[in-house]
């Protein structure tokens, strides 16, 4: 037993590190809660039950026993090892940034050496103030309701850590959308005006268009659109990387405008298919 005692996790607590490590697509398989348990000494109490129960009964077991968290410590150290995602790096920081999410109501946090560190700043005590701790841009994506067709165009980018592309991959969902709404082929703004602008007809109306208002909205969203694929889509795919810097202010900035187009067209009506 450490001579430094942990305290003992609240079981939702330990629920939340059973739910990401035992995720059925991209927590640990089986054979892995298995050999971590054993490495950890942590006896595998319900090994026949789902992966994320299986998991919880056997950290709340070893926990009960000790009567300290550092079992459950021990675990997550073991199972984020950072030799063990030589292979597939966006993996680790993945699981790494859904622990997090769980941890920081407990006021600690995986570092990227796999190790469990103290929050500067203590437990987080709201959801909000959780997902700002976090440390995690997917948390704050998730936070702010960003369109869920937004983040599945740019979810492995979003996981390298790589920006520049992650924007680049988010525009990218606009005229696919279209595409998919309307059956059409074409690309960039002949798509958008073809199918957003009043002139059009349109083929997809965000209002009735009956009146000027209505008109002048449906063009904004129009040129916000090819706005957005001029700023984000287009310049990426010509310019190296280097001569291109997306901060974490401007991929928050960029990803919540592309989701504002993509719930405008959530709402929006068909009016023909070309």
């Amino acid at each position: 037993m450490a001579k430094n005692l942990i305290p003992l996790f609240e079981p939702a607590i330990v629920q939340g590190i059973a739910d990401v490590l035992g995720e059925t697509q991209y927590g640990l398989t089986g054979s892995e809660i298995a050999r971590t348990l054993a490495d950890v000494r942590i006896s595998d109490v319900s090994p026949t039950i789902t992966k994320r129960h299986r998991l919880y009964e056997a950290l709340a077991d070893r926990q009960a026993q000790d009567d300290a968290g550092n079992c459950v410590v021990a675990f997550i150290r073991e199972a984020m090892s950072p030799v063990k995602y030589r292979s597939d790096p966006a993996l680790r920081s993945r699981r790494q940034d859904d622990l997090n999410e769980v941890l920081v109501h407990t006021g600690l946090r995986v570092k990227d050496d796999g190790q469990v560190a103290r929050l500067r700043d203590g437990a987080a005590t709201t959801l909000d103030e959780a997902a700002r701790r976090a440390g995690s841009l997917r948390t704050e994506f998730r936070r702010r309701g960003t369109h869920p067709d937004v983040l599945r165009y740019c979810t492995d980018e979003l996981l390298r850590r790589d920006n520049f592309h992650a924007v680049h991959e988010a525009a990218k969902s606009i005229p696919d959308r279209l595409r998919v709404l309307t059956g059409r082929v074409d690309d960039g703004a002949d798509l958008i005006n073809a199918t957003l602008t009043p002139s059009s007809g349109p083929a997809v109306a965000i209002n009735a268009g009956r009146t000027p208002s209505d008109r002048s909205e449906q063009s904004g969203l129009a040129n916000f659109a090819i706005g957005l694929l001029g700023l984000y889509r287009n310049p990426p795919a010509h310019d190296p990387r280097l001569r291109r810097k997306v901060s974490d202010d401007e991929l928050l900035e960029a990803l919540t405008a592309i989701s504002m187009v993509q719930r405008r067209l959530d709402d929006a009506t068909i009016a023909r298919v070309s």
